[in-house]
């Protein structure tokens, strides 16, 4: 009996322990300093040596905000937006004459405006106006917390009525990774009606991205993921178990293009099946990269991205 209560004391006292460790990791995840804070806030956990994930598995990984290196070759005007909770986010607006519509593009964790500045290029050339968004606690806008796409739907629904407010009647989401969960969230929530979206490297669940995250540090994803995907929704005033890309895929409507690396150790190949399969469009393609990851496929598999993005958008 004496040995029972031990047991059930020590089980206590290490789920407790747990619990106060994935809380702490859960706030850092979501939690940016400064811009410039931390010299190693680009290094990837893959590039990580065992002792630096060790370090990381005890401490925690402190992550500055992504600053901005780049900016378009062609002119841009800087605009600001601000959200429900006094934010204000940067954008730039690069209109061009005579153009056949507006694709606004969305970058992903720990990301800026200047990542998808290559795609941006592109969609320009084929004729349409860009607009490139910092998400909150990203890059110039202001803000330190990030919910992995839950409150930066709001983001990109300020940046659809922005453009719609131009008069824009055919607007194109574009977002990679958490960029694409925002909008898979955004357009069932603020009833948005983009002609069409392309969604690239997007997670299935919450908890499938905290898993990806377990998995590039070579931590069991299982349990850690479910309790960090707790700590993370309280912690930041939502329910993290609800924040799943895959069921708001259901309210996607309009065409959609997915795209998929089979390098991806962030995102399986289940995750983006389960987004594709449950999106409520019938006019929906999946593209498969064959020789990215967790990257840039415009970048990476240029000639690849370009071709299957003109097709769809014709």
């Amino acid at each position: 009996m004496k040995f029972l209560k031990r047991t059930l004391r020590v089980v206590l006292v290490l789920f407790l322990l747990l619990n106060v460790v994935a809380a702490f990791h859960a706030w850092k995840f979501t939690h940016f300093y400064a811009a410039g804070t931390f010299a190693n806030k680009h290094q990837q956990p893959e590039q990580m040596s065992v002792f630096e994930k060790a370090k990381m598995v005890l401490l925690g990984v402190r992550l500055s905000k992504s600053a901005i290196r780049h900016t378009p070759e062609v002119p841009y005007e800087t605009m600001h937006l601000q959200t429900s909770n006094g934010l204000e986010l940067e954008g730039w607006w690069m209109p061009r004459p005579d153009a056949k519509g507006t694709v606004i593009l969305f970058h992903g964790y720990n990301g800026g405006k200047d990542g998808p500045i290559p795609e941006a290029a592109y969609f320009r050339q084929l004729g349409y106006n860009t607009l490139l968004m910092d998400f909150r606690a990203h890059g110039n806008s202001q803000g330190d917390v990030c919910t992995i796409g839950y409150k930066e739907a709001e983001d990109v629904m300020l940046a659809y009525n922005f453009v719609q407010q131009k008069g824009e009647k055919h607007i194109i989401l574009w977002g990679v990774s958490m960029g694409a969960a925002a909008i898979l969230r955004a357009v069932p929530t603020y009833h948005l009606y983009p002609d069409k979206v392309i969604l690239e490297c997007s997670f299935a669940r919450l908890t499938d991205a905290v898993k990806g995250r377990m998995r590039a540090v070579s931590l069991p994803p299982t349990p850690l993921a479910e309790i960090l995907t707790f700590w993370g929704g309280v912690e930041n005033g939502f329910w993290g178990f609800s924040h799943n890309p895959a069921e708001y895929a259901k309210s996607i409507n309009m065409p959609a293009l997915v795209c998929w690396g089979t390098k991806d150790n962030r995102v399986t190949r289940q995750e983006t099946n389960s987004v594709y399969r449950q999106l409520g469009t019938r006019k929906k393609k999946l593209i498969i990269f064959e020789a990215s990851g967790h990257q840039s496929f415009c970048r990476n598999e240029g000639e690849k991205w370009k071709t299957a993005v003109k097709s769809f958008l014709q």
